[in-house]
């Protein structure tokens, strides 16, 4: 055991039916029916087959797609391909979560056998509403349909899905109330490689905080200057521009829009007391990027033209950045600093991406945009630990015990 909870060297899966939590949740081309990425399924492979060679009969669960809008889920059926290729085994797929189609599919399984299931987020029960409104304990979540229906084929729990270890919900946190439970190798190289380096990290000690999810990022922000974690915490996407409104600069007009319009207007009053709170670490861009007529422009901050929506940090906020990173001895990065997809875009988030790949401190990324920045600028091999998880990275930041690492503890003592 490890930090309270199994392993998988402290379970002997041989003939036994393991039900497996992974996080495989990727960009889909709908249109051609295949994924856009594959790294966060090559993460869990070494689980999969450890467990597979052991001659468990192995059930995988996994989601796909934004778990705020329904209409981006999509079947986990391509990830099944993959897979196979990947493991170089058949991974049998069902379109089916916990009907009879699956129980009976289940039932059928042989040591070795390796069966993905649908979408769990096609059940009600896996989504952010059901998750947020309801509040539900672990030991109602272990009521839920999916456990009840599931949990009695099964011999063990195992989850591997560190990337989704911030989310309190059935197939993440229901098992381990009834099964042994277990965290899968990712898991456990995940949670162990953060809760080491973050006991004592070198100094200076630099966080990079872009992209949108703004709730984690104001929660990490707050905690890690509150210990003192954080020597300097660079600031770009959504998270810079919040903090710019709050200091009462001008973003434009289509930025402060967006905010109000997807209900982040709240964070700007609370940006305002961390920042006066705390205005020596938290670095804002100099300078931002905007478009006209698809042409990047740029402008010093506080002169962006009253019409404008932001798009990026400016070339030379970009190369302040870069100069903090090349001093730093310790980077957490999570998420862009603009809209990096596109060329007129994406000059801070590669600039800042360049810097990460030849500073000698210790880089840790985490979140999907910025482990596919990583891919896309080819630093893949030049960062230090590339985290498959972002909002599970910046909750463990803030202090605050990951639910799925509470449940996993308890299942640990079945």
């Amino acid at each position: 055991m490890r930090f309270g909870i199994r392993t998988l060297d402290d379970i002997d899966v041989n003939g036994k039916t393991v039900l497996c939590r992974i996080d495989i949740n990727q960009p889909v081309d709908k249109e051609k029916k295949t994924l856009k990425s594959i790294a966060r399924i090559k993460a869990c492979v070494p689980t999969l087959k450890e467990l597979s060679d052991s001659g468990a009969k192995l059930v995988l669960m996994a989601h796909q797609g934004s778990d705020i809008e329904y209409k981006n889920f999509y079947t986990t059926e391509p990830h099944g391909k993959v897979l196979s290729e990947l493991l170089g085994k058949e991974v049998q797929f069902i379109a089916d979560v916990c009907g009879p189609a699956a129980i009976e599919k289940i039932k059928a399984l042989k040591a070795g056998d390796i069966l993905l299931l649908d979408n769990v987020r096609f059940m009600s029960e896996e989504q952010t509403l059901f998750e947020l409104k309801l509040c539900l304990t672990h030991e109602q979540q272990a009521q839920t349909v999916l456990v009840q229906k599931l949990a009695p084929l099964a011999d063990y729990y195992v989850c591997d899905a560190f990337a989704a270890a911030h989310r309190d919900q059935p197939s993440l946190c229901g098992f381990e109330q009834i099964l042994p439970s277990a965290m899968g190798r990712l898991f456990e190289k995940e949670y162990c490689v953060l809760s080491e380096l973050m006991e004592a990290p070198e100094r200076p000690c630099t966080f990079v905080l872009g992209g949108a999810k703004i709730a984690d990022a104001f929660l990490m922000m707050e905690t890690v200057l509150k210990a003192g974690v954080a020597d300097h915490i660079l600031t770009g996407g959504l998270v810079a521009n919040i903090l710019l409104a709050a200091k009462g600069e001008e973003i434009g007009k289509a930025s402060m829009d967006y905010i109000y319009k997807s209900n982040y207007g709240e964070y700007i009053e609370k940006a305002k007391g961390l920042y006066d709170t705390y205005k020596s670490h938290i670095v804002l861009p100099k300078d931002l990027a905007y478009t006209e007529d698809g042409v990047r422009k740029e402008a010093l901050t506080g002169s962006v033209p009253a019409e404008a929506g932001i798009t990026d940090i400016g070339s030379s906020a970009a190369e302040e950045y870069q100069e903090y990173i090349r001093t730093s001895k310790t980077v957490f990065v999570n998420g862009p600093m603009g809209i990096f997809e596109e060329a007129p875009t994406e000059l801070g988030t590669k600039m800042v991406w360049d810097a990460l790949g030849d500073t000698q401190a210790y880089t840790v990324i985490g979140g999907g945009d910025s482990i596919t920045a990583t891919t896309k600028y080819g630093k893949t091999d030049a960062i230090s630990y590339i985290c498959t998880g972002g909002g599970a990275l910046i909750r463990f930041l803030t202090g605050e015990e990951l639910p799925v690492v509470k449940a996993l503890r308890h299942g640990s003592g079945i």
